[in-house]
């Protein structure tokens, strides 16, 4: 594995970082207005940081889903929120140019690539998120299209043009007999509900409403009855871009908290002399740099077209803990100023949380890896 940038990732890197520096001081602002300015989300679009690993035919820029893991690291330096946009860009917008038809894509995938609108998914229902085999939504057909009822709940779902969710279509074991459809949301029954989440607040995360609402047959994504399992693959991309995510509001937290524990005089003398202080600040330094390489060697086995599930799942897992724990630390470590909230560790803290829980919890995680390593007759 080659650990070196070059120089076309290097120019994206340092484009990500520019752009989160550039939103990093109205982060808190946007907690408050509780929404990603649609400007902005088109800026990014514009600098090729929504997606980048998509073909160039659909808006996309060709590259490596490596380089989007470094564009994503960047941007949630400066807000977290904000690289949600990338993460599930990326994400659904794998899952729309795989699996619809060509006009489908053709009309949905450069709206994400450039900013202008947000596709989201809708996996998780409101009985439940990790069963994801088994949703009680459902899909009817109704000539010559489907018919949807039920509820799902979904990061932008105040905001999004449209989404991609799951629905039973037939009666089937976990995981069979279920449909993935592209919907757009401004469809007749559709009711939209925002969630009243402690953290993420500009992500827009709510709950979606479908009473017998229509869609054309065009808008059915991949094969009928198939697509918990074509489109759980892309799972593995959006875990171990996630891992990347989380990291990066981590590192900018330490990187504020060597700064500070070197400039804050206790005793006499710069906190950072002593033990109690600094010790803590390089395990989490060498920590963060661990969970860093595995969620690079991950996109790296993606780029090589390995298998990478396992890996995705230790992304999953391991780095919003690891990140969750590291922002505490650093927390403590700004003693009163830490806890203060015109500072932004403490919603860091809050909006990282919500990620050891969305996309697939530690539970599920290392279920998945037990699997992989005993496979299912001797694992959980």
């Amino acid at each position: 594995m080659d650990f070196s940038v070059d120089t076309e990732q290097q120019r994206y890197i340092d484009e990500a970082r520019a752009f989160g520096e550039q939103i990093a001081p109205d982060y808190q602002q946007r907690e408050i207005d509780k929404i990603i300015d649609p400007a902005l989300r088109k800026e990014m679009g514009s600098r090729g940081l929504i997606a980048p690993e998509l073909p160039k035919e659909l808006g996309g820029q060709g590259e490596r889903a490596l380089t989007s893991g470094m564009i994503i690291e960047e941007i949630s330096r400066g807000d977290i929120n904000v690289s949600y946009v990338q993460v599930v860009g990326s994400l659904v917008g794998q899952v729309v140019a795989r699996n619809a038809q060509k006009s489908l894509a053709e009309k949905w995938v450069p709206k994400i690539t450039s900013g202008e609108d947000i596709v989201a998914i809708g996996l998780s229902e409101p009985t439940g998120g990790s069963d994801a085999g088994n949703p009680d939504m459902t899909a009817r057909r109704d000539k010559d299209g489907w018919v949807l009822n039920g509820t799902k709940s979904m990061s932008f779902a105040i905001h999004a043009g449209a989404t991609v969710i799951f629905a039973r279509t037939e009666e089937g074991r976990r995981g069979r007999g279920i449909s993935a459809f592209l919907v757009e949301l401004d469809r007749d029954g559709i009711t939209r509900t925002a969630a009243n989440d402690m953290g993420t607040l500009s992500v827009g995360r709510g709950f979606v409403d479908f009473d017998n609402v229509w869609i054309p047959e065009e808008n059915l994504l991949g094969k009928e009855g198939e697509a918990f399992t074509q489109v759980m693959q892309g799972f593995d991309f959006s875990r171990a871009l996630i891992g990347l995510q989380v990291i990066g509001a981590a590192q900018v937290t330490l990187d504020e908290t060597w700064e500070y524990t070197s400039q804050r005089q206790a005793f006499d003398q710069p906190i950072s002399k002593f033990q109690g202080v600094s010790f803590p600040l390089a395990e989490a330094d060498t920590h963060l740099t661990a969970a860093r390489v595995l969620c690079h060697k991950t996109l790296w086995l993606k780029d090589a077209g390995q298998p990478h599930t396992k890996e995705a799942a230790m992304c999953k897992w391991w780095a919003p803990k690891l990140s969750y724990d590291v922002i505490n630390q650093c927390l403590l470590s700004h003693g009163q100023f830490g806890y203060l909230k015109d500072r932004p560790i403490e919603q860091r803290l809050r909006d990282v949380l919500g990620l050891q829980i969305g996309d697939g919890t530690a539970q599920i995680m290392k279920l998945i890896i037990s699997r992989q390593n005993l496979g299912r007759e001797f694992a959980p």
